[in-house]
């Protein structure tokens, strides 16, 4: 059975007892997930998710660091 990716966000956030994900907030978690991929290796963008997780910052905020990070990688 393969259910839709906004099913299993939704599940999945039920049985974390949190609300479940914006169509914002996963945009712009794609987006950081992108840069953490390709600023270093596919494996970073999941663990770099995870951390913001972790953190308690925003979206937004983990967002603007990202940003500030790959602009930083970029200009080494």
């Amino acid at each position: 059975m393969t259910i839709s990716l906004e099913s299993w966000l939704d599940d999945f956030a039920d049985e974390l007892g949190i609300g479940s994900i914006t169509s914002e907030e996963a945009d712009k978690l794609l987006d950081i997930a992108g840069m953490a991929a390709h600023s270093t290796e596919r494996k970073a963008a999941p663990l770099t998710c995870w951390l913001i997780g972790k953190s308690g910052k925003s979206v937004e905020e983990a967002y603007n660091i990202a940003k500030s990070l790959e602009k930083k990688y970029t200009e080494e």
